[in-house]
């Protein structure tokens, strides 16, 4: 891919989305828009997607945007060649599509159990200073499938993503994660989606999160620009889903202004298995 090729103006919007793989309406994709401001980013609005169809519109709507997207654009080279997958991006997105839910699982899981014990997941170069999950992990949480159901929807949208593939120049794609940027904050654990877990402590811990955020006390150093209800939305959301989505917004300020044609993404990173923005 020819990365100089996208274009973007000084006016483009924000977005960013906290995904699942199963969205429905007690567990939406999550998606929080903004843009660039003199002061620092200013969040939009929050948006909930209960179906792929509400999750597709979103990627249809005109650009000029940059999204910061939470789930794995790529798979780990190093299984694409041992399970003989196609080595072209569009080509293995294809060729995982056609395979289905089902046994995209099932061959995950031989390949897995073929290999020696403690090297079990194969991982990503972006996946060791991203502290990030294997995209060939299944459960806990499932960011094989997050792939699965992801990277697709970008490639039928035509959307661009930096380093990977061209599509259109004003809608374009960073892979986020947004458990990377928190961790810049805080060690402490600040979400859960078991309601037994939704304790005092992680509401105090995405208070400090909330409050880091606002004040510009994180890599990014641009204040994120909230009002007092959508304050209380982030941290009162047990889910930490508000709260993902607007780390990740904040991962997209940070490759517009690191800007074309790299986006803040190391240049010539693997085009199989694409790059975490900040790691």
């Amino acid at each position: 891919m020819n990365s100089a090729e996208i274009d973007i103006s000084s006016t483009i919007r924000l977005l960013g989305v906290d995904f699942t793989s199963s969205p429905q309406r007690t567990k939406p994709i999550t998606i929080a828009w903004g843009h660039l401001s003199a002061d620092g980013i200013r969040l939009d609005s929050l948006l909930a997607c209960p179906d792929w169809q509400s999750f597709e519109n979103v990627l249809a709507q005109p650009g000029p945007w940059l999204g910061g997207f939470d789930f794995p654009f790529g798979l780990p080279r190093e299984a694409v060649l041992e399970l003989g997958w196609p080595d072209h991006w569009p080509a293995l997105l294809a060729h995982c599509t056609a395979m289905g839910r089902a046994r995209f699982r099932a061959t995950l899981d031989a390949y897995r159990e073929q290999r020696p014990v403690g090297r079990r997941y194969a991982h990503r170069a972006t996946d060791l200073p991203a502290r990030s999950h294997s995209p060939l992990k299944l459960v806990n949480p499932p960011v094989g499938l997050m792939f699965l159901e992801g990277a697709p929807r970008l490639l039928a949208a035509n959307v661009s993503v930096v380093g990977m593939y061209c599509g259109d120049p004003a809608r374009v794609a960073v892979e986020a994660y947004p458990g990377l940027l928190a961790r810049r904050i805080t060690a402490d654990s600040y979400k859960s989606d078991d309601k037994r877990k939704q304790t005092a402590e992680r509401t105090a811990t995405r208070h400090r999160i909330v409050d880091a955020l606002t004040q510009g006390e994180h890599p990014q150093r641009l204040p994120l620009l909230l009002d007092d209800s959508q304050r209380t939305q982030l941290i009162s959301d047990a889910s930490g889903d508000r709260l993902d989505a607007c780390l990740a917004l904040i991962q997209a300020a940070g490759c517009l202004q690191a800007g074309a044609p790299d986006y803040g993404l190391p240049a010539g990173f693997d085009p199989i298995e694409g790059w975490i923005a900040s790691a």
